[in-house]
């Protein structure tokens, strides 16, 4: 990882639960110093405390970044202590779903660079998306949490906070549709005859082949579904029932992430 700055600095990570744990292996993969980055977490794993960093010790007195992966309930507790390190250049990042902006400026102060990051689980196997936007303040330090967010996988830029909430109800509560989606395929598979652990296998070797090739192939996905289509085949018939436009995903995948919105938009409302 080229970056003088937080090598030099130092990087404080605030939070070292799963999510935690893959952007620090991502950073050290990728040739960040461990010396050069200091955990705060109440109960760190073993392999937190295997890696070299400094677990638990005394900050460095002007970090390049701090990164705010606490849950977002922890975060009125948490946040206070590191209030003294606001209104400098030390860049502060958060991965706390339905925290905006303005709460962070409201214990930093509107001077201090905030950039605000919506990661998704597949992020603990690096193929994770993360989106992010920043205050004004921060927006010259949108590079940098570019570099550290993308140890994880994929990384957008928005064009204002307010996408976030679409963000939440497409990438970041996504993972857990699909999770149902491999769920009920593979109760699909047993309901026409075919053992659990059989119909499981099929179903997410089948929706992780998918999506890999939906990112690799040049095509669009439409394209993609009409390729595997043969006119009156068998997958012609079961898109008759998906594609439905009152009772298929046409209709059901809008609600679901319009019903995920809402609800980021009243979390952050607190």
């Amino acid at each position: 990882m080229k970056d003088s700055r937080i090598a030099a600095r130092g990087l404080v990570l605030l939070g070292c639960g799963n999510m935690g744990s893959a952007m620090l292996a991502g950073w050290l993969e990728r040739g960040l110093p461990a010396t050069s980055v200091w955990v705060q977490d109440p109960a760190p794993s073993s392999w937190v405390q295997s890696t070299g960093v400094h677990v638990n010790a005394d900050l460095p007195t002007d970090p390049a970044v701090i990164l705010v992966a606490v849950k977002p309930q922890l975060m009125s507790d948490a946040l206070p202590a590191f209030a003294a390190f606001g209104g400098g250049d030390t860049v502060f990042v958060s991965v706390a779903a339905g925290t905006p902006l303005s709460a962070f400026e409201e214990v930093f102060g509107i001077a201090s660079p905030i950039v605000r990051a919506m990661p998704n689980t597949p992020s603990a196997v690096g193929r994770g998306i993360t989106a992010i936007c920043a205050n004004d303040a921060g927006q010259g330090a949108l590079d940098e949490a570019d570099m550290l967010l993308s140890a994880v996988g994929d990384v957008v830029r928005l064009e204002n906070e307010e996408q976030m909430d679409a963000v939440t109800g497409v990438s970041g509560s996504g993972p857990a549709y699909v999770f149902h989606l491999i769920e009920t395929l593979a109760a699909g598979g047993v309901a026409q005859g075919l053992p659990e652990e059989l119909a499981m296998q099929l179903a997410k070797a089948t929706v992780a082949g998918a999506g890999h090739l939906a990112m690799e192939a040049a095509e669009h996905p439409a394209q993609l579904r009409v390729n595997v289509t043969s006119p009156n085949g068998t997958t012609q018939a079961a898109l008759e029932v998906l594609m439905d436009e009152n009772s298929g995903f046409p209709s059901l995948l809008p609600r679901a992430v319009k019903a995920a919105s809402e609800r980021s938009k009243e979390l952050s409302l607190g």
